[in-house]
């Protein structure tokens, strides 16, 4: 991926599929988590995700990204939502439609909070990439009733998907409490894990949005001034080859290519952003604009270089040739 200064910058198009909110964490600052007595909490049916599926091939989508809400079989009533739709596991149902996303014509990604080693090695021949943020490695209120949230699992998901070579995705949530040596501590841990294995291929640099009716809904957004001290402290502590990325639909992209921006991550012509469902997603074209002479350059959910080195299984390996060119961004019609 190009450096600071780069004269363009990546992006994937995506449908956002939020397979299940519910959560066994209770973060003080997420509007997403759903008690299974709230009228929208949901398990989505097969023919929901298909349906989106589907409808995002037809607008050129080349990643389905599969969101959960972390280790939901803790909760009785989503384990009988999955008995009712014929599923024994998470896992297992998550399996039946990555296959089917394939089937379809699209990418799959993966993001459901930590996983066990075997887990990952089920999903990965049929996940492009997968991810999980970590957010941060100091321990903070807002992660006080949130098992999943120990930073020494985080950490340990994010070592087994490289000993396995899973092309990877992380992150730090700016704004929760953390300090600024947290977040050096926190770019170092993943910069060390990714010097171990090689997979780190982005890290997202994202902003807190206080969300109405959250513990966290009177706390302060992380200052311009502060995001921009995390990017440049991300792209001096990363590795070169690890993309640094902001969330065009939280954070005008513009100014902070230059200290170090190289993604933009997933924008979707189709699905809202769940987890900030308060902010829109740019249109691409408006967004061009925007940027002037900084290109957008459109990737899939793997980035090159990993398509390069082959770091996916043979069951994905057709539609990769289908969608990526010569040198393995998204193929342009």
């Amino acid at each position: 991926m190009p450096p600071e200064n780069c004269s363009f910058v990546t992006y994937s198009k995506n449908v956002f599929i939020p397979v299940t909110n519910i959560c066994r964490n209770r973060c003080g600052y997420c509007g997403f988590r759903r008690e299974p007595g709230q009228p929208d909490a949901r398990l989505m049916k097969p023919g929901e995700v298909l349906s989106v599926l589907e409808n995002g091939v037809k607008a050129g989508c080349t990643e389905a990204l599969f969101t959960f809400g972390e280790a939901p079989e803790e909760v009785p009533e989503y384990r009988e939502w999955l008995k009712e739709l014929g599923y024994s596991s998470t896992l297992e149902y998550l399996l039946f439609l990555c296959e089917n996303a394939i089937d379809i014509g699209i990418l799959p990604h993966t993001n459901a909070g930590i996983m066990t080693r075997s887990e990952l090695k089920a999903l990965k021949p049929l996940n492009a990439s997968m991810g999980l943020m970590l957010e941060s490695t100091a321990t903070l209120n807002a992660h006080k009733d949130c098992p999943g949230k120990l930073p020494e699992l985080r950490l340990e998901t994010i070592r087994e998907a490289g000993k396995l070579q899973i092309p990877y995705t992380t992150g730090l949530l700016v704004g929760i409490g953390e300090k600024r040596k947290d977040r050096i501590e926190s770019l170092e841990a993943i910069a060390g894990l990714h010097r171990e294995y090689g997979h780190i291929q982005e890290v997202i640099i994202q902003n807190f949005a206080p969300k109405p009716g959250t513990p966290m809904e009177n706390s302060p957004e992380p200052t311009v001034e502060e995001m921009i001290d995390t990017i440049k402290l991300a792209r001096q502590l990363l590795p070169p080859d690890v993309a640094v990325q902001v969330a065009p639909n939280l954070i005008d992209p513009k100014a902070l290519i230059a200290k170090g921006v190289s993604d933009l991550g997933g924008i979707s012509p189709l699905t809202i952003d769940w987890i900030n469902p308060e902010a829109e997603w740019p249109d691409v074209k408006d967004l061009q604009e925007k940027l002037g002479s900084i290109l957008l350059r459109e990737r899939l959910p793997v980035y090159p270089q990993y398509i390069r080195k082959g770091w996916y299984s043979n069951r994905i390996s057709g539609l990769i040739a289908q969608l990526s060119d010569t040198e393995g961004y998204r193929k342009q019609p």
